[in-house]
C-alpha cells in the first residue's frame, strides 16, 4: 500500500485485556513499537503492515497477575489518577487480567472501627503514615509515621473508585482486601473480653510500633469484623469476588498445631463468604519460603486445606528462585500462580534471572498433578529493569520458552526505534551477565554505594563486571545514532549507574586495603577520588534524567497534601522510607534508591564521614570502632531525613555528555 493509504487491522479478544494484548502484539511484532515504565517508542510505519493471515493466540493459563502488597507503598503511594491510568493501560496492553485494588481501604476501616466504638485517637494510633501502609495492612506495624489525615482517606477513596472502574472496563478482575485478623489495641478497650493475642515484634521494630494483636479465629468478633469490613468495601466498590488477606506475613503463628492453623485459615475464609458467598481467597505464599523451619509440609497443608479446594489461589511469590509448589505437591491441590518477584524495596540495580523465568513456568505446568493457573509479576517496587518485565509479560502468553539472544536483539531495536549493532551487542552482554543470575538469587542491592560504610562490606557480584563496562562503552558509541531516543537515554543512565556502582566497590576495596596496611597517602587518594569526584559525578548523571531524581519522589509526596503540615509529614514519610526505614534505622537502606540528590547528600556524606574516621584513626593511632561510627553516622542519616532541603523535580545537564565524561575518567 502507498504511504497514507488506509490499512485495516482488526484485533479482537475474549475480553478487553485480551484485545489490548493483541493490539500490543501487533504494535510490537509488526510495527516495531515498545512500551515500558521508562518510556514509549511508538513510531508507526506508514502504511501500517498488513497481516499475512489471521493470527490466533491463546494464553496457556487463566491468569496473568500483577502487584505485590508492598508495591502499594514502595511505588504507588503518591500516585495521582493520571499516573494510575497510565499504569492500568500498560497492564491491559501487557495482558494482565488479575490485579490488586487496594487504595482507599483505610477509609472503610475507619468507618468500621468507629461503628465498633473506637475513638479517633485510637484509630490515629493504629494507622501508619502513607509510605508504610503496606505493613500496617499485614499487621507488621502500627502508628509509625502516622496519623492519616481525613483528606488522605477522601483522596484515596476517590482514586479507588476510578481504579476499579477503569480496570473492570478493560475486563480485569480486581482483588479487594479482606480481614486477616489483626486489630487495633483500641478494640480491647471496647471489648475487654475479646480473645486477642499479641504477636512478637517485626523486623527490628519493638512493641512501640509493632507487636500487633491477632484476634483468635474462634472468637465470634472475628466473623463480625471481617464481614462488616467486606460488606462496607463491596457497598463502595462492587466486587469481582476475589479477596486478598495475609495473616502471617513474616510473623510466626502462635502455634504450629495443624488443627490451629486450619482453624485460622477457615476463619479468614468464612469472614469472606459471610459477606460474599462466592468469595475466592488470594494469598501471598511468601510465608512458606520465608520461614521454612516453621512451615513444614504438615503446617502448609493444614493452612491451605482449611479452605475448600478451589476457593483459594496461592501466589508462589518467589518462584523464579525459591518455588514452593515443588515441595508442597502443588500446594496440596489449591490453585497457584507462578510469580516472578525479582525486586526488593524498589532498589535500583541491573538484575534478572532470565533463564529461570524462561523455563520455570513451563516446568511448573508439567509438574505432576500441577494446579498452576497462570503467571504473575510481583515486584516490591517498579520502574526498574524494564526488559525483565517485558520478557515475563510475553512469557505469560507463550506455550514454550523463547530464544533469549534473538529476543533481546529485537527488544533493543524496538526500544530505541532503530537497529544498531553496538546497542545490540551491549544488550547481549547484559543478558549473559547481570540479567542471568542462576541458583538462588535474592536481589537486595548490597553494593557499598548504598549501604552504611564499614570494614566488612559485600562487594561480590553474580556476574562478570567487565561485561557491564563493555556494555557501557558500546552504548556510549551508539549515542550519536540513538541519542534522541528517550528510552536510550534512560538505559544509558542505568548502565552508567551500574558501572559507577561497581567502581565504588573498587574504591572501597582500595580504601580498606590502605587502612589495613596503614598507608595514609593511598587512603587519602582513594577516599578523595570517591568522595570528591566519583560520587558527585554520579549524582550529576542521575540528576540529568527525570526518572532518577530524588525531587520527583519528594515533590510527588508533597503534591498529595492539602496543607503545609501534611506536606511536611508526607515528605518525612518519603525520605524515611528510602533511608532509615523506621525511627532508628530499623530496616536501614532496605529501600535504597540511586537518585540525584540522594547520592550526594546521603550516601556521599556517609562515605565522607567514613573516610574521615579512618584517616583520623591512622593519624591518632587509635583503632576504628564501628559502633562509635554507627552512632555518628546515624546523626547524619537522621539529619538528611529532617533537613527540609527542596530538591529539583526537573532534570539538569546532558546525559550523554556526563556519561562520556565519567567514561573518559573511569573506564577501567
Amino acid at each position: 500500500s502507498p504511504p497514507g493509504a488506509a490499512v485495516a487491522v482488526a484485533v479482537t479478544g475474549s475480553s478487553g485485556v485480551a484485545a489490548a494484548a493483541g493490539l500490543y502484539r501487533y504494535l510490537r511484532d509488526f510495527c516495531g513499537c515498545h512500551l515500558s515504565w521508562s518510556g514509549a517508542q511508538l513510531r508507526l510505519p506508514d502504511p501500517l503492515p498488513r497481516l499475512p493471515a489471521e493470527i490466533r493466540v491463546t494464553a496457556p493459563g487463566r491468569y496473568r497477575y500483577y502487584q505485590n502488597v508492598c508495591t502499594q507503598s514502595y511505588s504507588y503511594t503518591w500516585w495521582d489518577w493520571a499516573r494510575w491510568e497510565r499504569e492500568i493501560d500498560w497492564m491491559a496492553l501487557s495482558g494482565i487480567n488479575l490485579a490488586l485494588a487496594f487504595a482507599g481501604q483505610e477509609a472503610a476501616w475507619q468507618r468500621v472501627y468507629r461503628s465498633l466504638g473506637l475513638n479517633q485517637s485510637e484509630i490515629d494510633a493504629h494507622f501508619t503514615g502513607p509510605a508504610f501502609l503496606a505493613w500496617n495492612r499485614m499487621g507488621n506495624l502500627h502508628g509509625w509515621a502516622g496519623p492519616l489525615p481525613p483528606s488522605w482517606h477522601l483522596k484515596q477513596q476517590y482514586l479507588q473508585y476510578r481504579i476499579v472502574e477503569r480496570m473492570r472496563s478493560l475486563g480485569m478482575t480486581t482483588v479487594l482486601p479482606a480481614f486477616a485478623g489483626h486489630v487495633p489495641q483500641g478494640l480491647l478497650r471496647v471489648f475487654p473480653h475479646v480473645n486477642a493475642t499479641r504477636l512478637g515484634g517485626w523486623s527490628h521494630f519493638d512493641c512501640t510500633y509493632s507487636c500487633t494483636y491477632l484476634l483468635d479465629p474462634e472468637d465470634p468478633m472475628f466473623q463480625v469484623i471481617g464481614t462488616i469490613f467486606l460488606k462496607e468495601l463491596i457497598k463502595d466498590f462492587g466486587t469481582d469476588h476475589i479477596y486478598s488477606a495475609d495473616t502471617f506475613n513474616e510473623m510466626t503463628p502462635l502455634s504450629s498445631d495443624p488443627a490451629y492453623l486450619s482453624r485460622v485459615s477457615n476463619a479468614v475464609f468464612r469472614s469472606m463468604t459471610g459477606a460474599d458467598p462466592e468469595a475466592l481467597w488470594l494469598m501471598q505464599g511468601w510465608l512458606f519460603q520465608h520461614q521454612p523451619d516453621f512451615w513444614q509440609p504438615a503446617q502448609v497443608r493444614a493452612l491451605l486445606r482449611g479452605v475448600p479446594l478451589g476457593r483459594m489461589i496461592v501466589l508462589d511469590l518467589f518462584a523464579e528462585s525459591k518455588p514452593v509448589y515443588q515441595w508442597t505437591e502443588s500446594f496440596y491441590g489449591q490453585p497457584f500462580i507462578w510469580c516472578m518477584l525479582h525486586n526488593f524495596g524498589g532498589n535500583h540495580g541491573l538484575f534478572g534471572t532470565v533463564e529461570a523465568i524462561n523455563h520455570g513456568p513451563f516446568a511448573a505446568r508439567r509438574f505432576p498433578n500441577s494446579t498452576m493457573v497462570g503467571t504473575g509479576l510481583v515486584p516490591e517496587g517498579i520502574e526498574q529493569n524494564d526488559m525483565v518485565y517485558e520478557l515475563m509479560n510475553e512469557l505469560g502468553w507463550r506455550q514454550e520458552p523463547l530464544d533469549l539472544p534473538s529476543w533481546v536483539t529485537r527488544y533493543a531495536e524496538r526500544r530505541y526505534g532503530a537497529a544498531n549493532a553496538a546497542a545490540a551487542s551491549a544488550w547481549q552482554l547484559l543478558l549473559r551477565s547481570v540479567y542471568n543470575c542462576t541458583g538462588v538469587c535474592v536481589n537486595h542491592n548490597r553494593s557499598p554505594l548504598v549501604r552504611r560504610p564499614s570494614l566488612h562490606m559485600d562487594t561480590g557480584l553474580w556476574y562478570n563486571g567487565s561485561d557491564v563496562y563493555e556494555a557501557w562503552r558500546l552504548l556510549l558509541s551508539a549515542g550519536a545514532e540513538l541519542g534522541s531516543s528517550p528510552t536510550f537515554r534512560y538505559d544509558l543512565v542505568d548502565v552508567t549507574r551500574q558501572a559507577a556502582q561497581q567502581l565504588v566497590s573498587g574504591f572501597y576495596l582500595s580504601i580498606r586495603r590502605a587502612f589495613q596496611s596503614h598507608a595514609l597517602p593511598e587512603l587519602l587518594t582513594a577516599g578523595g577520588v570517591l568522595v570528591y569526584d566519583l560520587l558527585p559525578e554520579l549524582d550529576s548523571l542521575l540528576s540529568s534524567h527525570s526518572l532518577f531524581l530524588l525531587g520527583r519522589w519528594l515533590e510527588s509526596a508533597r503534591a498529595v497534601a492539602t496543607s503545609d503540615w501534611e506536606a511536611e509529614q508526607y515528605e518525612l514519610n518519603a525520605r524515611n522510607q528510602v533511608t532509615l526505614w523506621g525511627p532508628s534505622g530499623n530496616i536501614l537502606d532496605y529501600a535504597n534508591k540511586q537518585l540525584g540528590g540522594l547520592v550526594l547528600d546521603y550516601y556521599g556524606v556517609r562515605w565522607s564521614l567514613f573516610v574521615s574516621a579512618l584517616v583520623e584513626s591512622l593519624n591518632s593511632g587509635s583503632p576504628f570502632h564501628q559502633d562509635q561510627f554507627n552512632q555518628a553516622v546515624f546523626q547524619v542519616e537522621r539529619g538528611f531525613v529532617y533537613n527540609k532541603k527542596r530538591y529539583p523535580a526537573v532534570p539538569a545537564g546532558d546525559t550523554l555528555e556526563i556519561s562520556r565524561k565519567l567514561f573518559l575518567k573511569y573506564y577501567p
